[in-house]
C-alpha cells in the first residue's frame, strides 16, 4: 500500500497491489504462463442451487458456480489482505467514507459488452435490495458516482470498516445492468441462463444432473482460465460421491460434501487425492439450531434453554463428526477477534433441562411426553446424523421430535424461506466481518422470507441498536466491547442454539494444480486451476 500526499497536506491511502499488475505485464510472468498446461475438464460434485444469480441469494450451492460466472472488485490472499481483481487499484479517503475503485479497461461481459462503473453500481444496489444480508453489508452507502465508466466512487454515510471485505465476488458479483435491469429480478430468465463477467461462461444446466461452464476466451485476465470447462454434477447419494472421488471420475469436492467422516479418513490415504482444511477461513462455518420464535412452546425462553441443556456438544464434535468440529458457545466463532470468551455455557444437563420444562409449564404426560416439534436440515449433508442424535436426546426430556428430510436443497430452502419449520439445523457462515455474516441473522430489519436471514423472527431493539453502533465504530476496542454485549444478550435469549464450529475440508485430485487456497478457497474464481496433463505452449 502507498500513501500519496494531496495539496491539502493530508495523506490519501492508495491501495495498489503491484504484484497483480506485474504478473499481468512482465515478460517473465508471460513466459511462465506459457508453461502452464491448458485444457481439460474439472469435474466437481456439489449441491444443486436454486438458481445462478449470487446477487440475490446466499449460500455455497449458488456461490460456487457464481464465482466462476461473475467477477468481483477484489480478491483476498491467505492473510485476509485485498488483491486486485476487476479493480486494478483503489483508494480509501482518510475519514473512511469514500472508496474509489479503478476498473480494468477492456473487461467485458460474456455477451461482449463492456463492464462499466454503472454495472458495478447496479450490482451493489441489487445486492443491497435483494440479497439475504445485502442490507447489513451496504446500508452505509449513501451515493455512488459513475461519471467515469472506468471509475466507481462509493460515498458512505459514515465510516464502515467492513466495506472492502464485502466487495469479494461471492458477496458483490458484478452483473450486467443491460441483462438484469429490466423487470422483476427474481423472475429474470438470466438467473437460470446467466450472462456473467467471470472466467467461465454458462453453457447448460440439466436439472437434477449437472451444470456445464466453459472458458470465456475474452476474460480480462489474459491467458486465463487454463481449463476448457467445469462440470458441476449433482449426486445425492453420499456413498456414490465417495466412490466417484475414489475412482477418479470426480476431481473436486468442497465443503466436506462426501459420505461421512470415516470416508474422509479413508480417502485421505489415497495417493491420487489431497485433503486440505485451508481455504475456509473467510467463511467461518458454524452449525446451529435456528428456532422459529413465532411458534409455542419455542417462544418460551425456558424451553429453548432446556433444549440447549439436552445437547452434548462434546459428543457431537468428537463422535458424530469425528473431530471435524469444535463445541460452540455463542453467536461469534471462537476464532473471531470479537469473540467473548466469558460467556456462560449451557452444559449438558438433562436434570436441568427437565426442571426448566416443568417451570415453563410443560409437564410430562402419562406417556412421558410434553409436546411435539419438527426438525429440518439441509439434505445431503452429515447434519442428518446430528438430527438423529437430537431426536433421541429430546426424547429423554419428553419432547417428541419428528425429523423432516427434504428431497433436495431447493425444497429445503423453500420450506425455511416460508418460515415453515420449528427447529432448523443449519450450517451458516460468519464471513470476515460481523456486519456481513453475523448481524444479518439477528437484526429485525432482516426478518425476510429468504434463507440465511432472520427467519427465526427474533426482534430485540437493543440488539438492533448495538449492531448499528458497531457497524460505524472504527476503534477496535470500542467495537469489541459493543459486540461483547451483543453476545451476552443473544446467549441469554437463545434465538439460536449454537452447537458446533465446523471444520470444513476439501478433496481434490492431484492431476489438478493451482487450487485457490486463500481465505476464500472454493469460493474463488478457478482461473488459476490447471490440469497437469493439459497442453503446454501455444
Amino acid at each position: 500500500m502507498i500513501f500519496q500526499k494531496r495539496k491539502s497536506g493530508k495523506f490519501f491511502l492508495v491501495a495498489i497491489i503491484f504484484l497483480g499488475i506485474i504478473t499481468c505485464l512482465s515478460p517473465l510472468a508471460l513466459a511462465q504462463s506459457e508453461k502452464i498446461p491448458r485444457g481439460g475438464t474439472l469435474k466437481i460434485i456439489y449441491s444443486e442451487p436454486t438458481h445462478l444469480n449470487p446477487a440475490i441469494v446466499s449460500g455455497t450451492p449458488t456461490g460456487l458456480p457464481g464465482t466462476q460466472l461473475f467477477a468481483g472488485l477484489v480478491q483476498f490472499d491467505d492473510k485476509f489482505q485485498p488483491r486486485p481483481y476487476l479493480a486494478q487499484k483503489w483508494e480509501v479517503s482518510p475519514d473512511g467514507r469514500t472508496y474509489t475503485f479503478h476498473l480494468l479497461k477492456g473487461a467485458t461481459f460474456h455477451d461482449g459488452k463492456p463492464i462499466t462503473s454503472t454495472d458495478v453500481a447496479f450490482s451493489l444496489e441489487t445486492v443491497s435490495k435483494n440479497h439475504p444480508f445485502g442490507v447489513a453489508m451496504f446500508r452505509a452507502v449513501e451515493k455512488i458516482d459513475t461519471s467515469n465508466p472506468h471509475v466507481v466512487v462509493f460515498n458512505l454515510k459514515h465510516p464502515y470498516p467492513a466495506f472492502l471485505a464485502a466487495t469479494h465476488p461471492l458477496l458483490l458479483p458484478i452483473i450486467p445492468k443491460h441483462v438484469y435491469g429490466e423487470g422483476e429480478i427474481r423472475k429474470n430468465p438470466a438467473n437460470i441462463k446467466p450472462v456473467g463477467s467471470g472466467p467461465f461462461k454458462f453453457v447448460e444446466w440439466k436439472k437434477g444432473q449437472y451444470i456445464i461452464l466453459e472458458r470465456y476466451e475474452n476474460f480480462f485476465r489474459k491467458g486465463r482460465p487454463y481449463l476448457d470447462r467445469i462440470i458441476i454434477e449433482f449426486v445425492t447419494d453420499p456413498a456414490a460421491r465417495t466412490v466417484t472421488l475414489e475412482t477418479g471420475a470426480t476431481h473436486f469436492i468442497p465443503y466436506s460434501y462426501i459420505g461421512s467422516p470415516e470416508d474422509a479418513f479413508r480417502l485421505e490415504k489415497m495417493p491420487h487425492l489431497t485433503m486440505t482444511k485451508k481455504g475456509f477461513e473467510a467463511i467461518g462455518a458454524r452449525a446451529w439450531l435456528a428456532i422459529n420464535l413465532r411458534k409455542p412452546p419455542l417462544d418460551n425462553i425456558k424451553v429453548r434453554k432446556a433444549i440447549a441443556h439436552a445437547i452434548d456438544k462434546e459428543f457431537i464434535a468428537k463422535e458424530i463428526v469425528m473431530g471435524f468440529g469444535t463445541p460452540a458457545v455463542g453467536p461469534f466463532r471462537y476464532t473471531n477477534p470479537f469473540f467473548n470468551s466469558t460467556l456462560p455455557k449451557y452444559d449438558y444437563n438433562l436434570n436441568k433441562a427437565n426442571q426448566l420444562l416443568d417451570e415453563a409449564g410443560y409437564k410430562q404426560k402419562a406417556d412421558g411426553t410434553r409436546f411435539n416439534l419438527n426438525i429440518d436440515w439441509i439434505p445431503g449433508t452429515p447434519n442428518q446424523s446430528t438430527c438423529e442424535y437430537l431426536k433421541e436426546q429430546l426424547k429423554k426430556i419428553g419432547i417428541n421430535a419428528t425429523l423432516r428430510p427434504s428431497p433436495d436443497f431447493p425444497s429445503w430452502a423453500g420450506k425455511i424461506s416460508k418460515w415453515d419449520f420449528d427447529i432448523n439445523l443449519d450450517v451458516v457462515f460468519d464471513y470476515p466481518d460481523p456486519v456481513i455474516g453475523i448481524e444479518r441473522m439477528y437484526i429485525s430489519k432482516n426478518i425476510k422470507n429468504l434463507i440465511w436471514t432472520n427467519t427465526m423472527g427474533y426482534n430485540n431493539p437493543e440488539v438492533d441498536h448495538l449492531f448499528a453502533e458497531a457497524q460505524n465504530e472504527q476503534n477496535f476496542e470500542k467495537r469489541k466491547k459493543i459486540y461483547h454485549r451483543v453476545q451476552e444478550i443473544l446467549v441469554d435469549e437463545l434465538p439460536i442454539i449454537w452447537h458446533m464450529e465446523v471444520e470444513y475440508f476439501l478433496f481434490y485430485n492431484k492431476e489438478f494444480d493451482g487450487i485457490p487456497l486463500d481465505v476464500w478457497g472454493p469460493m474463488n474464481p478457478y482461473d488459476t486451476i490447471y490440469w497437469r496433463k493439459g497442453k503446454v505452449g501455444p
